[in-house]
């Protein structure tokens, strides 16, 4: 979609990001509550290809953890966030490291622009669940219009795995482990205000719209609580 269509009726990303990824206070210390450690995603992608040719675009890449990690084996990168406060984290980084081939764009799944056909990776974690499912769909359709015949979608989420009538014991036991503080990852009040303010889905949802969207799916992983997913998927 562009900006022209559906412009009164488009879902507004910016308004559904999350307050606390658009606090720069908050950002600044999301680093070490998220946790992250993008080495194991990087080493993937460069199993699959990415090189100093390919151009990879981070789709949700907030403080830039991965984009920088996978930057040092890429031709470019397109870190694309909804929060002003988490690019100015990402810039700021790329400042102090040097780096020369990230291009930051303020954009969501349903806004970016990106030329038809022309990216061989692109690389989503804990973002699309910010997307109610009908416009899930419609973003995995605009990311398989941006890769190339043959271009890797990695895709990472809380996506459930459960079945529906598991629902209520799978969510507690996952709401039981949570840590006690924020300092050490997201707490249980954190994890109810996902559960029900944004949009994970079923994993058996999330697949059939990647397939309909053109897209083969050749790994799946699902995690010992069946609240995560990882996904790589191979546009046909």
């Amino acid at each position: 979609m562009t900006k022209d269509q559906g412009s009164n009726w488009l879902f507004d990303e910016f308004a559904h990001a999350g307050d606390e990824h658009l606090d720069p206070t908050y950002v600044r210390t999301y680093d070490r509550k998220a946790g992250t450690d993008p080495t194991a995603d990087v080493a993937l992608l460069r199993d699959l290809g990415l090189d100093t040719r390919a151009t990879l675009v981070d789709l949700g890449a907030g403080t830039g953890a991965f984009a920088l990690a996978a930057a040092r084996f890429s031709g470019s990168v397109v870190a694309v966030d909804v929060s002003s406060a988490m690019l100015a984290n990402l810039r700021a980084k790329l400042e102090r490291l040097g780096s020369t081939n990230v291009t930051c764009v303020r954009a969501g799944f349903l806004t970016y622009q990106h030329a038809p056909e022309t990216a061989d990776f692109v690389y989503s974690r804990n973002a699309l669940h910010h997307l109610p499912d009908f416009w899930k769909a419609l973003a995995l359709e605009r990311i398989a219009a941006m890769l190339r015949s043959g271009g890797t979608l990695l895709l990472r989420d809380l996506v459930f795995s459960f079945a529906p009538g598991d629902a209520a014991s799978t969510i507690e036991a996952w709401l039981a482990a949570a840590p006690p503080t924020s300092d050490h990852g997201w707490t249980r009040a954190e994890l109810e205000t996902h559960l029900r303010d944004e949009y994970s889905t079923y994993s058996w949802l999330l697949e059939s719209m990647l397939e309909r969207s053109g897209f083969e799916i050749t790994s799946v992983s699902h995690s010992p609580s069946k609240v995560f997913g990882a996904y790589t998927a191979v546009k046909r």
